[in-house]
């Protein structure tokens, strides 16, 4: 079977351990796609969602924060600040946090917290495209 080994490693626990088919995730310079025997690599992962394929040709979905991920003797590890599944994202939380954003996006702020806004303002949006798709099934 042309699998590789998947832990997708968040703050909090331990998102994800086991085999993996095809990981997509969205890198620096758009979307990037992972299959057994990939050649050893180092990225970073942007903020958004990620999809891998399991031994059973289901579909798995988890939203990221930015991060790392690591390519080695086919094993993949991921390295994220936050990861979760569509159905943990409480949609009135990260509409909150969405607004609070704009918010603070709208005053004046040094450069470094002009970034952390944005951070906020992306990892909100991710959230919410991500529990979106979640309740439209």
């Amino acid at each position: 079977m042309n699998t590789f080994a998947l832990k997708i490693i968040a703050c909090d626990r331990v998102f994800y351990d086991g085999e993996c088919k095809i990981l997509v995730f969205p890198g620096y310079d758009g979307e990037m796609a992972i299959m057994a025997n990939h050649e050893a690599m180092t990225s970073t992962i942007e903020i958004g969602e990620i999809r891998y394929q399991l031994p059973d040709d289901s579909w798995q979905v988890a939203v990221v924060s930015d991060g790392l991920l690591k390519v080695e003797r086919n094993a993949v590890n991921i390295l994220v600040y936050s990861a979760e599944k569509p159905e943990e994202i409480d949609a009135f939380r990260a509409e909150a946090a969405l607004a609070r954003a704009k918010e603070q996006l709208q005053q004046k702020q040094s450069l470094r917290e002009y970034h952390i806004s944005q951070a906020s303002l992306a990892r909100a949006m991710a959230r919410l495209r991500g529990a979106g798709k979640h309740t439209s099934h």
